[in-house]
């Protein structure tokens, strides 16, 4: 008995991923990639500023593993929580496109109140960790020694220094993001997220001459970095929600290239003026720790482009036969190169600057 082929795709949410997962799964694997990546860049954290001064003139930073990797927990936190807030709103406006799908208030079986289906929340664990690694960098800030207390210190010792009290207000926007995920209103975590981004540009810049300049610009850079790997974590678990539809899956990873590009380019433009404002000389790339850190960094960053290249030109090469499985494995390299990227951006701040 022949079928009559169906042109147009089912609605999001009413898919047929439960049915689609056959028995090659090997859940085992992405586990094992997955903490494999976790643990590199955990070494890179603790390791890189004793590698990055290494034979340089620079002074040896003391507790700059530990902040490195606190930093690195913080970025990450953003990275989840930004992530998830922008993605989720990409897939519903990606849903209302698609034939088929019905808008909220007249939802689908098996969708979200507010829209298609969506991948469970990470938002409010997020916050703790970010709440957590801000009190630390707080607690070293406040003991002067690079030590991680045992405990949290006096507000009046937090207080009495800069990075101090820029992590405690951090360490406050993080319990303000989970109380409104706790709340039920994840859209109010932008605003004390926002304000976490704004204390980090505020941090990396205690020059005197024209912080306004180097805050703002840190403050793009950082907020494109963020959004870029947050909301690549975001549509892949997204992707994998709607796994039984392809299609739809098609056209999230293509309306999030898209955004990622000018993003990437936004990056790119602020991270080369903020370079050219520190830089000294361009002798001091090779010869200091910051300019050695950068390097690398800017090597990753050309790695992450290279794998968001080869996955958009498998999402163009069959736009009617490419599946997630088939754009899966650059996304992911992309998505592992980018947590480098972010351990990297926690060591450049803790880098001293490059010497004149």
């Amino acid at each position: 008995m022949s079928q009559r082929p169906s042109s147009a795709p089912a609605p999001v949410g009413r898919g047929r991923h439960r049915a689609s997962r056959g028995g090659r799964r090997r859940p085992l694997l992405p586990l094992l990639l997955v903490t494999g990546c976790a643990a590199i860049l955990v070494a890179v954290a603790l390791t890189g500023t004793d590698l990055a001064t290494d034979s340089t003139d620079d002074p040896r930073i003391p507790g700059g593993g530990t902040t490195t990797l606190l930093r690195s927990v913080l970025l990450a936190a953003l990275c989840v929580q930004l992530g998830e807030l922008a993605g989720r709103r990409l897939a519903r406006d990606v849903a209302r496109t698609l034939p088929g799908t019905q808008l909220p208030g007249t939802q689908l079986p098996g969708t979200a109140a507010d829209g298609p289906r969506q991948p469970p929340e990470w938002a409010a664990g997020a916050a703790l960790a970010g709440m957590l690694a801000a009190l630390g960098l707080a607690s070293m800030a406040a003991a002067g020694d690079g030590r991680l207390a045992a405990g949290l210190p006096e507000l009046s010792e937090i207080y009495a220094t800069r990075d101090g009290l820029l992590a405690f207000s951090e360490a406050n926007g993080f319990l303000l993001a989970a109380l409104s995920v706790f709340l039920g209103r994840p859209v109010w975590a932008a605003a004390p997220l926002s304000a976490v981004l704004a204390a980090e540009a505020v941090r990396a810049h205690p020059e005197s001459g024209t912080p306004a300049v180097g805050v703002s610009l840190t403050l793009v850079h950082l907020t494109c970095t963020v959004l870029w790997a947050g909301g690549l974590i975001q549509v892949l678990r997204t992707m994998r929600a709607w796994h039984g539809e392809p299609g739809a899956a098609r056209a999230l990873l293509a309306a999030y290239a898209r955004r990622a590009f000018w993003l990437f380019a936004a990056l790119c433009l602020t991270g080369t003026l903020s370079t050219l404002r520190k830089l000294p000389s361009p002798g001091a790339l090779t010869s200091s720790a910051w300019g050695r850190t950068l390097l690398v960094k800017l090597a990753v960053v050309a790695a992450v482009a290279a794998c968001a290249v080869a996955a958009r030109r498998v999402l163009m090469r069959d736009r009617a036969r490419t599946t997630y499985a088939h754009v899966l494995r650059p996304t992911a390299w992309e998505l592992a190169a980018l947590g480098g990227v972010l351990a990297l951006s926690a060591l450049l701040t803790v880098a001293p600057a490059p010497r004149p």
